[in-house]
């Protein structure tokens, strides 16, 4: 099992939930609002006055076999709309409840 977690412009959520549909994905945790600052120039999303968006993170524990479908839609997502900004990191689950 891999865990696999999502940050991304708000603007994308539906997208996101539209892959996840698509690939079988059913379990995941949202949070919906979240900041930060992307690492290759990226605008800051912090849902103030002067950076008034903000990101959303969906973090899901996914079979390793759904991992590259997952990435490979979210990357295909991102360069339709690179100006929003969408970042997605794996890791493995070791053990889990």
């Amino acid at each position: 099992m891999k865990s696999v977690l999502i940050t991304f412009n708000q603007a994308l959520r539906e997208d996101i939930v539209l892959i996840f549909d698509e690939i079988g994905i059913t379990g995941y945790t949202f949070f919906e609002q979240v900041q930060g600052r992307g690492t290759s120039g990226g605008e800051s999303h912090y849902g103030t006055h002067a950076w008034p968006t903000l990101n959303s993170s969906i973090i899901t524990v996914v079979e390793n076999a759904k991992v590259n479908p997952l990435l490979d839609m979210l990357k295909r997502l991102d360069k339709r709309n690179e100006m929003l900004g969408l970042r997605a990191f794996v890791w493995s689950i070791e053990n889990m409840i």
